[in-house]
C-alpha cells in the first residue's frame, strides 16, 4: 500500500517525483524517498516520515536528473525508519527498486542470498528482491556479456511468490526504467519524448491523458528507443493506450481545509453524477449498460453474494437490504478477506458481487479468483477505471465518483448505495416483485437526494460542528440504527474509529439490550439514527433506554420531529426520503460529525495512522 512514481524524460526528473509523491500521499505517508541517474551512478534520497520531510533532505543537493524513481510507503515489512524506507539498494550498488505489494518467499530467497555472502542492513522484502536481481544479473553476466538487467528481473520474478508492482533502475543501463506488476496497479503514462508510471493515473492527470495499465505478470522497459511490455516469458504485447477520466481539478482541495470535507460536500455532485445518464425521469426507466448482457441471468439468481472489505462492505450490507426487499433476492454479505479461507460454499448459478472504490483491494481480488474458479458469475462495482477488479470481472458498474483522495471513505459509500439501489429496482421491476408505482417514487426519490443534501448542507453543518465541540473529549461511542439504518450505523462508527481514533462501534438498535447497554453511562454519547420510517416506534423505545441510563444521546431525525426534542440531549435533522434512500442522506451527519470531532483534536483527516487509501495487500 505504497506510493510509486518513475519518470524518464527530457524535464528535471525530481520535480516530477516529488509532486507525483505528494499527489500519492494518501496511499503511504510513513517515509519517503527517491532514486536518480546522476553522472552515471545510483543516488538515493530517502527518509522517515511525510513527502515534506523528504523535500527539506534534498533541499541543497544536487538533484538534477532526467531520470528516476520515487516512493511514498505504508510500512508492511520492517517499521517505517530511514533505513527501510524506499527506495531500497543492492550490496553493490547495481540495482535499486520501490515496491508496492509483498514477497511471501522473502525468507527462502534472504537465506539463499546469505549463503552468496550476502548482507542486509535492514528489514524488507524489497531489499531482498533488489539484492535477488543484483545475484541473478552478475552471475549470468560473467559468461554472457549480452545479459541484460531485463534478463535477470524476468527470471528472478518466475521464482517469486507473493504481490508487487516494482519500478526498478540499473547503473548499467542508465537510461531506462523496468516497471513489473502482479496483483499491485501500475499505470505507464506516455507523452511527447517522455514516460512516466505509477501506482494510480491520477498523479499523472497534469503531464498525460494517454495511460496503459499492466495486466498481471506484465514487465515494462522504458528507455530512449521507446516503451516495450513483455511477459514473465519475453512475450512481446502491443500496448493499449486509455485515456484518464481524472481532470486535475477533482485532486485538488478546492479551497477545502482538507480532501476529506471537499469529498464530503463533493456528494451531491458524486450521486448525481452516478445515476446520470442511467436514471431517466422522462420515462421513469433505468439503465445499467455495464450490466446489459447479464441482466436475464441477475433477474433468475436464486442468490447474490456481496464481498467486499471495509467501507464497500458497509455499502453492500445495505445493498443486502435492496435486494431482499425490491427484488426478492436471497442475499449474503462477505468479508472478502474471510470469504477466500473459509472454503466458502459456491454455486455455479450464484452471482457474485464485488465491491471496491480503488478496484484493487487485493483480498476482494483474490475472493474474486476464487469465485470464478467454483463456475460463478462475478460482476463488479469500482470507481476507478481500468483497474484490476474492473478486468477481472465479466460485466460491472462504475460509481463515477471522481477520485476519492481523503483516506476514509465518504462519496465512494453514497456512489456505492446509489449503483445498488439502482440494480435493486431495475431487478424488482422485470420479476415484479415490486409495483411500478413504487419503482416510480424510488426513482424520482433518488433523483431528488442530491437537492435534499445540499439543503442539509445549508441547514445543518454549523449545529454538527457545535455538537462535536461538545462531545470530542469522550473517549468511546456506540451508534444505533435499524434496517437500512443498521449498516449506516456501523460506517459512522467507522469514520470515527478512523479519524479521531476514538472507539465506537455500531449496533441494530434492539441489540444494545443484549450487552452494549452495559457500557451507557453518563459520558457515552450514542448517536441515534431515528428518521421516520417503520421502525420509528421501536428506536423511539430505544432512545428512552439510553436516557434512563444518562447516556448522551444525538439523534438524528426527520425535519420538522418533535418527540424527541425533549428527550436527545443534541438533534440533527435530515430530510425526509423513501425508506430505501435513508442510507444515502443519513450517512452525511455522521460524516460530518467524524470529520469536526478529528479536526476538534487536531488530527490529520486526509492521513490517519497506520491507514492507507487502496488495501494492495492481503
Amino acid at each position: 500500500m505504497c506510493g510509486i512514481v518513475g519518470y524518464l524524460g527530457f524535464r528535471n526528473a525530481t520535480e516530477i517525483l516529488i509532486n507525483g509523491l505528494k499527489r500519492l500521499e494518501y496511499r503511504g505517508y510513513d517515509s519517503a524517498g527517491i532514486a536518480l541517474i546522476l553522472d552515471n551512478k545510483l543516488k538515493i534520497y530517502k527518509c522517515k516520515g511525510k513527502v515534506a520531510d523528504l523535500e527539506n533532505l534534498i533541499k541543497y543537493k544536487n538533484t538534477i536528473s532526467t531520470i528516476g524513481i520515487g516512493h511514498t510507503r505504508w510500512a508492511t515489512h520492517g517499521e517505517p525508519n530511514d533505513i527501510n524506507a524506499h527506495p531500497h539498494q543492492s550490496m553493490k550498488g547495481y540495482f535499486s527498486i520501490i515496491h508496492n505489494g509483498i514477497i511471501e518467499n522473502y525468507i527462502e530467497l534472504r537465506t539463499f542470498l546469505q549463503e552468496k555472502d550476502y548482507k542486509f542492513i535492514g528489514e524488507t522484502d524489497t531489499e531482498i528482491l533488489a539484492n535477488f536481481f543484483e545475484y541473478v544479473y552478475l552471475k549470468n553476466k560473467t559468461s554472457n556479456e549480452n545479459y541484460s538487467p531485463e534478463d535477470a528481473i524476468r527470471a528472478c520474478l518466475q521464482k517469486v511468490d507473493g504481490a508487487y508492482g516494482l519500478v526498478i533502475l540499473c547503473k548499467d543501463t542508465p537510461n531506462q526504467l523496468i516497471a513489473a506488476r502482479k496483483s499491485s496497479p501500475l499505470v505507464i503514462g506516455s507523452a511527447k519524448k517522455e514516460y512516466f508510471i505509477a501506482s494510480d493515473a491520477s498523479c499523472l492527470v497534469e503531464y498525460t491523458d494517454r495511460v496503459i495499465y499492466l495486466d498481471d505478470n506484465d514487465i515494462a522497459i522504458i528507455n530512449n528507443r521507446g516503451l516495450t511490455i513483455t511477459d514473465l516469458e519475453n512475450n512481446v504485447h502491443n500496448p493499449i493506450f486509455d485515456k484518464i477520466e481524472v481532470k486535475l481539478e477533482e485532486i485538488e482541495k478546492a479551497g477545502f481545509d482538507h480532501y476529506m470535507l471537499k469529498e464530503i460536500f463533493e456528494q451531491p455532485t458524486s450521486i448525481h453524477n452516478t445515476f446520470r445518464g442511467r436514471l431517466n425521469l422522462k420515462d421513469k426507466s433505468i439503465t445499467l449498460g455495464g450490466l446489459q448482457e447479464i441482466f436475464p441471468e441477475l433477474v433468475k439468481a436464486k442468490r447474490i453474494i456481496i464481498i467486499a472489505c471495509g467501507t464497500s462492505w458497509h455499502a453492500g450490507l445495505v445493498g443486502e437490504y435492496l435486494f431482499e426487499e425490491l427484488a426478492r433476492i436471497p442475499t449474503e454479505v462477505e468479508y472478502a478477506s474471510e470469504f477466500r479461507y473459509r472454503n466458502p460454499i459456491i454455486f455455479e448459478d450464484d452471482i457474485i458481487l464485488a465491491i471496491s472504490q480503488s478496484g484493487e483491494t487485493a483480498d476482494t481480488l483474490a475472493a474474486i479468483k476464487l469465485a470464478k474458479k467454483s463456475g460463478a458469475k462475478v460482476i463488479g462495482i469500482c470507481n476507478v477505471v481500468g483497474s484490476s477488479i474492473a478486468r477481472e470481472t465479466i460485466a460491472g458498474v462504475y460509481t463515477h465518483a471522481g477520485a476519492e483522495i481523503g483516506v476514509a471513505s465518504t462519496k465512494a459509500f453514497t456512489s456505492q448505495i446509489t449503483i445498488l439501489t439502482m440494480m435493486a429496482l431495475s431487478i424488482g421491476l422485470s420479476k415484479k416483485t415490486i409495483s411500478k408505482e413504487q419503482f416510480d417514487d424510488i426513482l424520482i426519490g433518488i433523483s431528488e437526494v442530491p437537492n435534499k443534501i445540499e439543503e442539509f448542507f445549508k441547514t445543518q453543518t454549523d449545529n454538527i460542528k457545535e455538537i462535536s465541540e461538545k462531545i470530542y473529549n469522550k473517549k468511546n461511542s456506540i451508534y444505533l440504527g435499524r434496517g437500512y439504518l443498521y449498516p449506516v450505523a456501523m460506517e459512522g462508527a467507522l469514520k470515527l474509529k478512523e479519524i479521531s481514533y476514538i472507539h465506537a462501534e455500531g449496533y441494530p438498535a434492539a441489540e444494545m439490550k443484549h450487552g452494549p447497554i452495559a457500557l451507557i453511562d453518563e459520558e457515552m454519547p450514542v448517536v441515534v439514527i431515528a428518521p421516520k420510517e417503520n421502525s420509528y416506534d421501536k428506536i423511539v423505545s430505544n432512545i428512552q433506554e439510553v436516557k434512563a441510563r444518562h447516556g448522551i444521546i444525538i439523534a438524528i431525525v426527520t425535519k420538522g420531529e418533535k418527540n424527541l426534542k425533549n428527550v436527545a440531549d443534541y438533534i440533527i435533522e435530515i430530510p425526509e426520503t423513501e425508506a430505501q434512500l435513508l442510507p444515502l442522506i443519513s450517512v452525511i451527519p455522521l460524516q460530518l460529525l467524524a470529520y469536526y470531532i478529528a479536526t476538534k483534536l487536531g488530527k490529520n483527516v486526509d492521513q490517519p495512522r497506520n491507514l492507507a487509501k487502496s488495501v494492495t495487500v492481503e
